[in-house]
C-alpha cells in the first residue's frame, strides 16, 4: 500500500509547488517613467493618437484601391443603416455594431437573420477603429474593412443576401442608381462598389480619448492609477502584440501560449469544470479554433474595450479584470496582481472614445 501512494503523494507535492513556485520567487522590478518617457516609449511603438483633421484621417487610412470622397463616404453611410441589405428588411450592418455602444452589439453570439445564431458562437468584432487594423474577423481572413463588408451581407445567419440580390434590390431605387452612377467609374450597382462605400463610411468611423490627448502632450489627461497601468502595458510584453494607432488589429497570433498543471489539477476537485476538453482558460463554447484551426485569432483592437463586453471570440469572459488577469498568465507568463489588473483596466478606461466629427470635403 505504501508503494502505491507514494508515487500519488509525490505528484500531489510536486503539482503544489508548481503553482506556489511564482508566488515564492521575487518578483521582477516594474520600470516607473516620468510623462515624458510613458509618452515617447508609445509613440516610438507607432502606438500615434487619433487623427483630428480630415486631411490627417486621409494620410492613415485612404485606400488606394477605394479612393474617399464626401459622397461615397455618405453614401457608405446610408447604405451601413438600410435594412435593405438583409434578406427579410429587419437588420442592418448598424444591428451588429452599435456605433453608440463600441461599435458592437454587447451579445456573446452574434445574431441575425431571423434570429439565427453564428455556428460557431462568435461575437461581432468592434467596427470602431477597425479601418486601421490589418485584417478583419477572428481568423483575420479579410484583408480590410471593403471586404469584410461583403461577408455579414451574405452570410446567410446574418444578412443572408446573395450580391446579385443586393444588385436586385438597390437597382429597383431610383435614388440609389443615381447615388452610384455619379460616384464609381462603372456607373453603375455593383455588389463590389457596395463593399466600397461601406468601407469608405467605416474609415471614418476612428474614435479619441484621454489616452489620444495625454499622447499628444496633455499629461493630466492620464490618473496616475492609469499610468501606472499604462506602464505595465508598454514594459510587460501587451503592446508586443496590441500595437499600432488601433492598439491592436495588427497582426494573427497564438491564443493561448502557455498551458499550466494548474489547468488541468481543478479536475480533481471540481469535475463540471473540464478545462481537459478546451484549448483556452475557459469553455470552448463554439469550437471555433482561430485561422486554419491552430489557435489563432486576429488580435483584438483595444480602443472600447471597455465597451465591448463579453469578451474573446466566444464571449466567454464578461469582466475585463479577468480578462487582463487570463491575457497576463497565458499569453505573458506573469499573473499580475489584483492592483495590477486594476491598474491595466484604468489604462483601458484612458482608451474610451468619442467618434471624431471630421469635417469631410
Amino acid at each position: 500500500m505504501k508503494k502505491l501512494l507514494h508515487p500519488v503523494i509525490l505528484t500531489i507535492i510536486m503539482t503544489a509547488l508548481l503553482l506556489v513556485l511564482p508566488y515564492m520567487l521575487p518578483s521582477r522590478v516594474i520600470k516607473v517613467f516620468d510623462d515624458e518617457q510613458l509618452r515617447q516609449v508609445a509613440l516610438s511603438g507607432n502606438m500615434l493618437s487619433i487623427p483630428t483633421s480630415y486631411e490627417k484621417l486621409l494620410e492613415v487610412i485612404d485606400n488606394p484601391q477605394n479612393p474617399m470622397s464626401k459622397e461615397k463616404i455618405a453614401l457608405g453611410k446610408e447604405l451601413f443603416f438600410d435594412t435593405l441589405l438583409s434578406k427579410d428588411k429587419s437588420i442592418n450592418c448598424a444591428s451588429c455594431h452599435v456605433l453608440e455602444e463600441g461599435g458592437d452589439d454587447n451579445m456573446a453570439v452574434a445574431v441575425g437573420h431571423q434570429g439565427r445564431k453564428n455556428p460557431f458562437h462568435l461575437n461581432s468584432p468592434t467596427v470602431l477603429n477597425a479601418a486601421l487594423a490589418q485584417s478583419q474577423f477572428w481568423n483575420g481572413s479579410a484583408i480590410d474593412v471593403e471586404e469584410q463588408a461583403g461577408g455579414p451581407i451574405q452570410a446567410p445567419f446574418e444578412m443572408n443576401m446573395t450580391p446579385q440580390e443586393v444588385e436586385q434590390r438597390l437597382n429597383a431605387d431610383s435614388v440609389y442608381v443615381a447615388k452610384f452612377k455619379a460616384i464609381f467609374p462603372q456607373k453603375k450597382v455593383t455588389f463590389e462598389n457596395v463593399r466600397k462605400a461601406i468601407g469608405a463610411y467605416e474609415r471614418t468611423l476612428l474614435t479619441r480619448g484621454a489616452y489620444d490627448d495625454f499622447l499628444d502632450g496633455n499629461n493630466s489627461a492620464m490618473s496616475p492609477e492609469a499610468k501606472r497601468g499604462m506602464t505595465l502595458f508598454m514594459t510587460k510584453g501587451c503592446k508586443g502584440c496590441h500595437t499600432g494607432m488601433s492598439v491592436g488589429g495588427q497582426s494573427v497570433q497564438k491564443f493561448p501560449l502557455r498551458n499550466y498543471p494548474s489547468d488541468y489539477l481543478g479536475l480533481l476537485f471540481s469535475p463540471d469544470i473540464n478545462l481537459k476538453n478546451s484549448p483556452f482558460p475557459f469553455e470552448n463554447k463554439g469550437g471555433f479554433l482561430g485561422r486554419n484551426n491552430i489557435l489563432e485569432f486576429r488580435v483584438p483592437i483595444l480602443r472600447n474595450i471597455t465597451k465591448t463586453a463579453p469578451y474573446f471570440h466566444n464571449g466567454a469572459e464578461e469582466e475585463l479584470e479577468e480578462v487582463v488577469r487570463i491575457m497576463s498568465k497565458y499569453q505573458i507568463g506573469e499573473e499580475f496582481s489584483p492592483k495590477q489588473i486594476d491598474e491595466v483596466v484604468a489604462f483601458f478606461k484612458t482608451l474610451e472614445g468619442e467618434l471624431v466629427k471630421y469635417e469631410i470635403k
